[in-house]
């Protein structure tokens, strides 16, 4: 009998391609930063909104 890899997925994608395996280029970020940065953007809209006179 056959050992079996515990850490092999089943074969039961159907066809389905697995993302999280591919690299792609570009800047790599992590979800604090993407938060923070939101963040940051927000406030300085918000500065520029009441300080800009028109």
């Amino acid at each position: 009998m056959a050992k079996r890899d515990k850490k092999s997925l089943p074969p039961s994608g159907a066809g389905l391609v697995r993302y999280f395996e591919e690299e792609t280029r570009g800047p790599k970020l992590t979800p604090e930063q993407v938060i923070i940065g939101s963040a940051l953007l927000g406030v300085i809209c918000i500065a520029l909104r009441f300080t800009v006179s028109t």
